[in-house]
Parts: structure tokens; sequence; C-alpha cells
């Protein structure tokens, strides 16, 4: 379990680039919260646009999102996440913020995002119609399971 508050750290990030002004999409376990699916997750994962990756990357270093681990390819290359990890040296503990970079691929799935009013404020997420593309392009159980509960709870 994680000591950091995940909700407290996802609210800073957004707040961080909604005053900076820079696109993005809430996408995994927590944009399966946003959509009514909630479930355990352990890191942040949001949709960016690899123009924006530099300024992103000085944000969150500010948050304190200092361990690089750099850019990791999936699905032959169609997902394309850039990896930040924050450490809380008081409990030892990690959290991953996994910067998906919109690829040709995933384009279409960044042109059909949502906004919804969270904490008084806009929160960009990923279409649920998105969040099932972006899932089929991995094949994990937890994936297939969150394309089953999208699919049968509209």
């Amino acid at each position: 379990m994680l000591l950091m508050d995940l909700y407290e750290e996802m609210k800073k990030v957004i707040t961080a680039l909604e005053a900076a002004g820079i696109p993005y999409a809430l996408c995994g376990g927590l944009a399966m919260a946003v959509h009514r699916f909630p479930r355990a997750t352990m890191d942040i994962d949001l949709m960016i646009e690899k123009t924006t990756l530099e300024q992103v990357k000085q944000i969150m270093q500010k948050l304190g999102y200092s361990v690089d681990a750099g850019l990791m390819m999936f699905a032959k290359g169609a997902v394309k996440i850039y990896r930040l990890t924050k450490i809380d040296p008081e409990f030892e503990d990690a959290l991953p913020l996994d910067l998906l970079l919109v690829t040709p691929k995933l384009r279409a799935i960044w042109d059909t995002r949502d906004t919804v009013v969270w904490e008084g404020g806009p929160l960009r997420v990923v279409s649920r119609a998105g969040l099932i593309k972006l899932k089929k392009l991995r094949h994990s159980g937890q994936d297939q399971d969150d394309i089953k509960r999208l699919k049968e709870n509209p």
C-alpha cells in the first residue's frame, strides 16, 4: 500500500499542469475511477503531447518527481511512456508518474478526451471509448478486466 496519498499527489500534478496551461489527459487506473469504476492502482498515468515533455519534466521535478527512468516503448512503438518517480524519504515509498506520449496510434484517443469538473476545477480525462482503445493495445489481465467493465456498464 502506498503511504503517499495518491489522490493528493494527483491533485498536485493536475493543478500544476492546469496552472501552466499544459494539455494532458488522465488515463489508467485513476481515469477508471473518474469513469465510476474505481480499482486499485499504484501510479499516476497521464497522456501528454511529446512537444510538452521537457516542460512537464521541469514542473514535475519541482513537485519531487526526481527519479527519471526515461522512455519505455510498448506495442511495437505505438505506446511510448516516459516515467518519472517521486520518492518519499520518510517512508522510503515510491510513486511512479507515467507520461504516455501522444503518438500517431494514440492521436484518436487523445482527440476524444473529456473535461469533467473535479474539486471545483477542470480535470482532463481520456474518454470511456478512448480508455477501451488504449487498453486494447495491451493484453494484460487488468486491462482486459477494465475493458469488460467499461463495455458492460455504459
